[in-house]
């Protein structure tokens, strides 16, 4: 394990940092706990002469907790439930998962 892997799962089991949650598969019902960093940053966009702000739901997911995400999966944290809508995305040590969410 790298240096790099360690210190990510000490970020994901630290309390402060860290949100459990629940993942739901969409086409098994299989469900597994797993370890959330949640952020909900707004997202801008263009609409002919218009610009719109959006607010969103992302969150990261360690790829050793959740190998396989996929779009219409549903993620639970705490009593909200979440979808996974578009193309999960992975970093570029190939170790954590960048899920886009919206309201289940």
């Amino acid at each position: 394990m790298s240096v790099f892997a360690a210190a990510l799962d000490r970020i994901f089991t630290h309390a402060s940092m860290a949100t459990p949650a629940l993942w739901i598969s969409a086409t098994t019902s299989e469900e597994r706990p797993i370890r959330v960093i949640r952020r909900a940053p707004d997202r801008i966009t263009d609409f002919g002469a218009g610009r719109f702000v959006s607010d969103t739901t992302v969150v990261d997911v360690r790829v050793a907790d959740l190998p396989t995400p996929r779009s219409g999966d549903v993620i639970v944290i705490g009593a909200d439930s979440h979808v996974i809508q578009g193309e999960p995305l992975r970093d570029r040590e190939r170790l954590i998962w960048t899920l886009d969410l919206r309201p289940a």
